[in-house]
């Protein structure tokens, strides 16, 4: 079994986001098990990059804010390497594909797999391009995580066939942020991907309420909630773990 399908034993999966190094790395690490610890299921860390095109301006400011305060690749894998001594979720990075490549793809991917990281997702990697990532990555036993977006349409049963990890379902069209309101059909996407795959599949893209979490979980298999956690790091900063821990906690119970 991969280890990102232990996300989702236990009924839904709450899957929350973080940047490294926003506002620090020892925040980061903090929020990490603070969520952990509060029932997060698996946790995306995004690598911050110059040009995150899948982001909205919250998570676009956590970029600006780590990679100003000195966030590297190598202070990175350290930061996961000291929360694999104790935090045992699943772990995945995002990133974009630039990252990868100006580090050498064999050079980052083996190193996921040495430092603990279970799964990889691209936002800006293409389907009928994953084959630059993928034989590596399964060389490695890292998952490359599948994106579906509501204009996915014919495509997909191709990509849900060739799935690994789970599913990452996008609720909306545009970049990440919080939404009032999800009014995308969601229902036929999933159908359809349950139709072509037994990988489970998550919604993310615009949920920040305990009752928007609910909704997406009662269609997918789990929520993915990035923007409004960076929110809360944007204003309480090393502070922020603390209210992060509260803020999972109401999510999760919300989707039980």
């Amino acid at each position: 079994m991969s280890n990102i399908k232990k996300a989702f034993r236990n009924g839904k999966a709450f899957i929350a986001f973080l940047t490294c190094g926003d506002p620090d790395v020892e925040t980061t690490a903090a929020a990490v098990r603070a969520a952990a610890d509060s029932g997060a299921d698996l946790i995306e860390l995004g690598i911050p990059f110059s040009d995150p095109t899948a982001e909205g301006p919250v998570i676009q400011g956590a970029n600006i804010r780590a990679l100003r305060g000195g966030i590297t690749m190598d202070k990175v894998f350290e930061l996961v390497r000291d929360l694999r001594r104790d935090v045992k979720i699943p772990l995945v990075f995002m990133t974009y594909a630039n990252v990868i490549f100006s580090y050498g793809a064999v050079r980052f991917i083996s190193a996921c797999r040495d430092i603990g990281i279970d799964g990889l997702i691209l936002p800006d990697l293409p389907f009928e391009e994953k084959d630059e990532f993928q034989p590596i990555c399964r060389r490695y036993g890292v998952d490359l995580i599948s994106l579906i977006a509501p204009t996915s349409n014919d495509r997909i049963a191709m990509i849900a066939k060739e799935a690994e990890g789970f599913v990452y379902i996008v609720s909306s069209l545009g970049v990440t942020g919080t939404r009032s309101e999800i009014s995308t059909d969601l229902y036929p996407i999933v159908r359809a991907v349950r139709e072509n795959t037994d990988i489970p599949c998550a919604i993310g893209f615009g949920i920040s309420t305990p009752e928007q979490a609910k909704k997406m979980s009662d269609i997918a298999d789990g929520a993915i909630v990035g923007s409004a956690i960076v929110k809360l790091l944007e204003k309480y900063g090393r502070d922020a773990p603390r209210y992060i821990g509260e803020y999972v906690k109401s999510m999760k119970r919300a989707m039980e």
